[in-house]
């Protein structure tokens, strides 16, 4: 008897404390795990693993598929399911190796977490700064919503520039001139620049 109510004790607990996981949290989760494997002196002498650490760390926060919808904005409806597919699944490889090789610059820079916004139960901003070493600061702020109960990023702005509207604007530009299929191989192109080494 006294083990099923430590169990159940147990199991409330967890409840709660995954329930109760902020936005805040899920994000310093994320990017605590990622300047974990910059920083590993181990992964340091294998690019190609420590590449590979860093795009499923980034996964666990990132929403690939509602940030590649809000990329395509307008052109996302008259796509079929299929292209929708292929569309995400580039995008994705697009994300993780530039924001991948970025992070790969990470030189000590302290991150501070400012505020975190609220627009309702299902969408939240999360306020952060970079400081690096030189005292130079700048801006980052998360955008989520809640994805399956989870707290999941679907935009990032950085110095004020929204990343989903600066890709929105490039993609646009390039389907209004050369149509779609030619955005489709820029970012097959792309990818291939960006790969691990």
């Amino acid at each position: 008897m006294l083990n099923r109510i430590l169990l159940v004790l147990t199991a409330s607990l967890f409840m709660v404390s995954v329930a109760s996981a902020t936005p805040t949290d899920e994000v310093k989760k994320a990017v605590d795990e990622v300047v974990h494997i910059v920083a590993d002196k181990e992964m340091k002498k294998n690019e190609a693993k420590r590449r590979q650490s860093l795009k499923k760390s980034i996964s666990t926060i990132f929403d690939y598929s509602e940030m590649a919808k809000r990329s395509l904005g307008k052109h996302w409806n008259t796509r079929s399911a299929s292209e929708k597919k292929q569309f995400s699944e580039l995008f994705a490889t697009l994300l993780e190796n530039s924001y991948a090789s970025k992070i790969e610059s990470y030189n000590n820079e302290k991150i501070v977490y400012l505020k975190e916004y609220m627009d309702d139960d299902e969408h939240a901003v999360v306020k952060s700064k970079v400081v690096t070493a030189a005292r130079d600061e700048f801006t980052l702020d998360y955008h989520l919503f809640k994805h399956e109960g989870k707290w999941m990023v679907y935009d990032v702005v950085i110095e004020g520039v929204s990343l989903v509207s600066n890709y929105r604007s490039q993609f646009n530009k390039i389907i209004t001139a050369n149509g779609y299929d030619k955005l489709v191989k820029k970012l097959q192109s792309k990818n291939e620049e960006l790969k691990a080494p």
